[in-house]
């Protein structure tokens, strides 16, 4: 059932999730007049506040965490929000819950960020106060279990009040302008999609690094590690959307479809195409960092680095290596996707003391949004030792290719889609499904081989076997 919600109601509200980015995204839609006029928005979590008091710590989130540039009449946001307080492992608030959300003219939107043993009840306090139905969609933030098991739990227990195509999974990665750009750049331009290939392309690589350390995340994340943390979802979404299929127009279902086929075409690893590490004390930027085990408290096997070799076995990637990693305590926080081309079958300057370097495209998706082809050119000179040649960068820098246009938040276009009911940017069931699959895969391998992480200092790109993984086969990382 299409319909444009004018009601949201935030689960978490009071949280840090919320603060930091679903308050200012909203905000910043208000300010862009991209909200219905008609939209209202509830907050609920446990703390006991009332709406002025909730109105209050929106406004202090938006003064911290929103530009100044981007709160144009933050006055008229702020009206749109009430506050109901929420224990959800009990039924007994939702009759009130649903008193605040109020008669709905429209429909209703709910985003769900709340601890994986809460679905259940808030699922079932929600059919209890009859807040489901044709009306009302589902929003869901991970994390959506540990495993594939948990993860269906969780699913099956959502699918009892709302079906497949009221459900929105949110992976935030899909939000930025760069990861959606993958789509323009592969389907709108026909430079590329004839060559994108394993005839023209030797390899891929997607880093995800990361500076910080654990940072407030200490029981989630000594749980998790960074396979569950960034490998299942973000990475994964990354390389889905790298190696689909052209779909048969830009819609939920084609483009859906196209994504879960690459996926479920993963290769299972094994234990020689896989490395994690655990950061010891080092430096980031200067500045003395200290270990995992220290900031943990404790000894710990998670790991907080890994270094994946896979493979897509269908016919546009076979024999294309995708190498994976993703690290905390890294020198520098970036994300990026490398496709690698081939050398050029000839070189007729062979013979004239020329070197020549295959064409590579980087995809920056953070901090900055940018994408780079390095093509080769003549450097100037006439020089009598023959040609020289020499790599020569085109950068597309998107704050420069699109003045005026503000640098979004990653939610803002999500929370809008949610709102406006727009799926093409979620992640369906079975995409989750097969992403668990190939990773539970990998963590069985682990815990079958007895691998343990292998230390690496703070302030290095992990441990020297990651560099091992690629450079077996003549691969360097881009760094």
């Amino acid at each position: 059932m299409s319909f444009t919600a004018d009601r949201l109601l935030l689960f978490g509200a009071t949280g840090d999730l919320s603060q930091r980015m679903l308050l200012p995204s909203l905000c910043a839609l208000d300010a862009d007049e991209l909200l219905d006029p008609d939209l209202r928005i509830i907050g609920t979590a446990r703390s006991d506040l009332d709406d002025a008091s909730f109105r209050n710590l929106a406004r202090e989130a938006l003064e911290k965490y929103l530009p100044a540039e981007r709160r144009g009449g933050m006055a008229n946001f702020l009206n749109r929000l009430s506050y109901q307080q929420l224990d959800a492992t009990t039924p007994d608030g939702f009759s009130d819950l649903a008193a605040k959300v109020g008669e709905l003219k429209k429909g209703l939107a709910i985003f769900l960020s709340t601890a994986p043993s809460l679905f259940e009840p808030t699922i079932k306090g929600l059919q209890h106060a009859g807040l489901d139905g044709d009306h009302v969609r589902m929003c869901l933030e991970k994390p959506l279990g540990v495993d594939l098991t948990s993860s269906c739990e969780i699913n099956d227990a959502v699918a009892q009040a709302f079906p497949e195509d009221r459900i929105f999974r949110i992976d935030h990665y899909l939000g930025k302008e760069t990861v959606q750009n993958l789509l323009a750049l592969r389907f709108a331009n026909i430079l590329f999609e004839p060559i994108w290939n394993s005839n023209y392309i030797e390899h891929v690589q997607v880093t995800v690094a990361e500076t910080v350390g654990l940072e407030g995340r200490v029981a989630f994340y000594n749980d998790a590690g960074a396979l569950r943390d960034m490998v299942q979802n973000h990475m994964l979404q990354l390389v889905a959307m790298l190696a689909m299929e052209p779909p048969t127009s830009f819609d939920a279902t084609a483009v859906r479809d196209e994504k879960v086929k690459v996926l479920r075409a993963m290769r299972k690893v094994t234990a020689a195409e896989t490395v994690t590490g655990q950061y010891r004390a080092g430096a980031i930027s200067g500045e003395a960092v200290p270990g995992y085990d220290e900031e943990l408290g404790k000894h710990s096997d998670t790991e907080t680095f890994t270094a994946i070799k896979g493979h897509i076995d269908n016919w546009r990637w076979k024999g294309v290596p995708f190498y994976l990693r993703t690290g905390k305590r890294l020198p520098e926080r970036v994300t990026e996707i490398v496709v690698q081309f081939r050398c050029v079958p000839h070189s007729i300057f062979a013979g004239m003391g020329a070197t020549m370097e295959p064409n590579r495209l980087v995809i920056g998706i953070q901090p900055e949004e940018n994408i780079t082809l390095n093509l080769t050119a003549k450097v100037p000179g006439l020089g009598q030792d023959g040609i020289r040649l020499r790599p020569v960068p085109l950068n597309i820098a998107m704050p420069d290719a699109f003045v005026g246009q503000h640098r979004r938040i990653a939610y803002e276009r999500l929370l809008l889609d949610l709102i406006e009911g727009d799926q093409t940017l979620f992640v369906r069931r079975d995409e989750v499904e097969a992403q668990w699959q190939w990773v539970d895969s990998i963590r069985e391998i682990w815990n079958s081989t007895d691998q343990k992480p292998k230390t690496y200092t703070a302030g290095t790109w992990g441990p020297s076997a990651a560099i091992a993984l690629a450079e077996r086969d003549g691969v360097s990382w881009h760094e």
